[in-house]
């Protein structure tokens, strides 16, 4: 399949653009029956001699190509309804008729706030698209895309994420004029997997009940399924819990498929190489160190242990806590012995064989570095996070 995108260097298109070429290299191998031989970027920039070209020879058009921030607003029909126009008059000139995708907007409804010169030129794009779907029978797909974010969208420009997650990334202020006004946002990775969908035939489409998304077999539109409607209230708060991990250690819930989870990628997509790495407190003293790594808000923390050749630790017991002890380098014992029990569990541990061992409760537990050379490293994980007014943890050799 031959494949042109217009608007290749956009936020869009560059993340279609990326996902396309691993497609075509074999890199991605999750849709098997989709194949690219060729993709046609064209964009401001371009040749018009390469546009010809690709109208020429496409199997499908993506037109990604759009106008926001224009210096007058002339400009919003000019590159959004005149850039359409000529795409159109471009494949009819060489009889292609394979299926053309547009870019619109949820602006175009003109309803409310939407009501503006860009809402009424992605308007007319939309109309002067399913005029020549009646006019050529070539299959249209018009897209009215919500407020879009991820990775390589562009700050102050027209998304508010983008703008949040940068200023906050780099401890720039934001301004929120009313925490509680809603956007619906769709993110770039589940907008890339429509399109992929409609390369295969199997777009999702919809028709609309004023600015709401009405998912529909039979719609005229077509929509991504995934959306989200946040508060920018909560957008800003789940950011600076973002922010305060590198302090905190604690990673805020990020289930999977949650907004949460796809603003956190967003995030760390702008932070500055300064913030890419952070220190953590190591405790350190003649036996090794010991490192707190990461803390969850429901699934307890992850530690580092490091032991000295010769040395023992632990030596102690726990009611409720338990652990995972996960040597990764070195050579251990760890002994286990339930409290009032002569019964000792010995489970030898080296970095050859990795494995997990359970810490029971009400069994105090050690482990010995068996090396005279090399120093035991244990990855550890607690089903609760450490709290020093009640720890849970008593002495008590094994």
């Amino acid at each position: 399949m031959k494949i042109l995108i217009t608007g290749a260097n956009g936020f869009v298109g560059r993340n279609l653009v990326e996902n396309l070429k691993n497609i075509k290299d074999g890199k991605n191998k999750t849709r098997p029956g989709l194949t690219v031989d060729e993709i046609y970027l064209y964009d401001i920039d371009s040749p018009k001699e390469l546009l010809d070209e690709a109208c020429r020879e496409a199997d499908f058009v993506f037109n990604l190509a759009g106008v926001n921030r224009p210096q007058n607003s002339d400009e919003f029909m000019q590159g959004n309804y005149g850039f359409a126009s000529e795409l159109l008059d471009t494949l009819k000139k060489y009889n292609n008729t394979c299926p053309v995708m547009l870019a619109s907007s949820i602006q175009a409804t003109l309803i409310g706030r939407y009501d503006s010169d860009y809402g009424r030129s992605k308007r007319a794009g939309e109309e002067l698209f399913f005029s020549y779907s009646e006019e050529t029978g070539a299959k249209v797909l018009v897209y009215r895309f919500p407020n879009l974010f991820g990775k390589w969208c562009r700050p102050n420009y027209n998304s508010a994420v983008a703008t949040f997650c940068h200023n906050i990334a780099n401890d720039m202020p934001i301004t929120v004029n009313d925490p509680k006004v809603e956007l619906e946002l769709l993110y770039i990775d589940d907008l890339v997997d429509e399109m992929l969908d409609a390369l295969e035939g199997k777009e999702h489409h919809a028709e609309f009940e004023g600015i709401n998304t009405i998912l529909s077999e039979n719609g005229s539109y077509c929509a991504a399924p995934i959306t989200y409607k946040v508060t920018l209230g909560e957008i800003v708060e789940l950011l600076d819990s973002f922010k305060r991990q590198s302090e905190t250690l604690i990673m805020p819930e990020i289930p999977f498929g949650s907004f949460a989870k796809k603003l956190y990628s967003t995030y760390l997509s702008y932070l500055p190489k300064e913030k890419a790495s952070f220190p953590l407190k190591m405790n350190v003293d003649a036996r090794g160190s010991f490192t707190e790594l990461l803390k969850t808000e429901k699934c307890g923390q992850f530690s580092v242990n490091i032991s000295k050749p010769g040395i023992t630790k632990g030596q102690h017991w726990h009611n409720t806590k338990w652990e995972f002890f996960i040597v990764v380098s070195g050579h251990g014992l760890i002994q286990q012995r339930k409290v009032g029990s002569d019964e000792v569990l010995n489970f030898e541990v080296s970095g050859e064989k990795i494995e997990a061992v359970h810490m029971l409760p009400g069994y105090t537990h050690n482990i010995i570095n068996l090396s005279e050379t090399d120093d035991l490293v244990t990855l550890m994980w607690a089903n609760e996070q450490f709290d020093s007014k009640a720890p849970d943890t008593f002495y008590l050799e094994v």
